[in-house]
């Protein structure tokens, strides 16, 4: 059977077959993935009203993609104390937040305590409020740093108030590349861990995966191999998110940066493998928001959020900075011929624009 009859017949495609779907032309991709999504979820097209807050970028580890940790790239360091992200939080209950994402750098001077206790007070103050935290690379950080296992530290996620993780930390699985791009950071297989024990304890997390550096197409279809064999044991991803990698202010000095057509199809061609991951986000930030409107016809159903604010990777060139007002990230969805549904942070609907 050839790859279009198994494309034709929804057919779980292996490895090898996947690397092949690059060999398609644009369209045709685009076609089968936007029958998957429109089988999945219609014309909907799906957003939250959130709020990112990164609180340090102090960093015990030198990626060498990022551009948001201090280095001599970013020679700004800064610490958020708990009341500068109470405050935050409070005003952006003001604009209607439903969620709080909360992502950092791996700082030995803020403390395990310092992380647990700030999730506290949020939910405390703000009990519906749902808090998303802690990457799967955070989770590995503290636990090395004060030689805890990685259940003890999801324990302590749970009993502090996080509802669900982020999935940050994933970049590429393959270790020959991490060891170039994130060396010394969490491994690929003690990632996927890190996320079954998650899903094991009952709840949802979301997986990423930066691609458009020093990985190749083989790299990318292995890595959404690996994330779906755990999918097929846990059922606890979300939404997969493919993130496109931001060149400004790292040491990665990438020259030749991807082609929009690439992104799609890369886009696409995540639809069409994740075959039992529900969602498939376009993230904004990283894809530019004229790309991720138009990776609704190549599979993409959720587009984030309007974010308010953003550090990381608008440090390597994201132009995310401040966010994206609600009515305009709305009638974006509606221009480009989608439904806009305001969902919380594991899809329930909870309006249709």
């Amino acid at each position: 059977m050839n790859i279009i009859e198994k494309l034709e017949n929804n057919e779980r495609l292996s490895y090898e077959e996947a690397i092949s779907l690059y060999d398609l032309d644009l369209f045709t991709l685009a076609s089968y993935a936007n029958k998957i999504r429109e089988d999945k979820h219609g014309k909907k097209t799906y957003f939250n009203i959130n709020r990112h807050i990164n609180p340090t970028n102090i960093c015990k580890d030198v990626c060498q993609f990022c551009a948001y940790s201090s280095s001599r790239k970013n020679p700004n360091p800064y610490a958020m104390t708990h009341n500068q992200i109470l405050d935050i939080v409070d005003n952006s209950t003001k604009n209607g937040i439903k969620e709080v994402h909360i992502v950092s750098a791996h700082n030995p001077d803020t403390g395990l305590e310092w992380y647990l206790d700030v999730f506290r007070k949020i939910k405390d103050k703000f009990p519906d409020i749902h808090v998303k935290a802690l990457t799967a690379a955070e989770v590995h950080f503290l636990a090395k740093e004060y030689n805890l296992s990685y259940e003890d530290i999801i324990t302590r996620m749970i009993d502090s108030g996080i509802d669900s993780m982020p999935g940050g930390g994933a970049e590429i699985f393959d270790e020959k590349v991490r060891r170039r791009i994130c060396g010394g950071k969490v491994t690929s297989q003690q990632w996927l861990e890190i996320h079954k024990l998650w899903h094991q304890r009952g709840h949802q997390s979301n997986a990423t995966m930066l691609f458009g550096h020093v990985e190749t197409r083989e790299h990318r279809i292995d890595h959404m191999i690996r994330l779906r064999e755990l999918q097929d044991q846990t059922n606890g991803f979300n939404a997969f998110i493919p993130l496109v990698y931001q060149k400004e202010n790292n040491f990665l000095r990438v020259k030749d940066f991807l082609t929009g057509q690439e992104i799609l199809k890369t886009m696409a061609i995540s639809r069409i493998v994740l075959d039992n991951i529900p969602h498939l986000k376009a993230y904004w930030v990283t894809s530019t928001i004229k790309l991720a409107l138009l990776a609704q016809e190549f599979g993409a159903n959720d587009l984030d959020g309007t974010i308010e604010r953003e550090s990381i990777q608008s440090a390597a060139g994201a132009a995310s900075a401040n966010g994206m007002p609600m009515n305009n990230f709305v009638d974006l969805i509606k221009n480009s011929g989608f439904k806009p549904i305001e969902r919380d942070s594991v899809y329930n609907e909870l309006k249709t624009w």
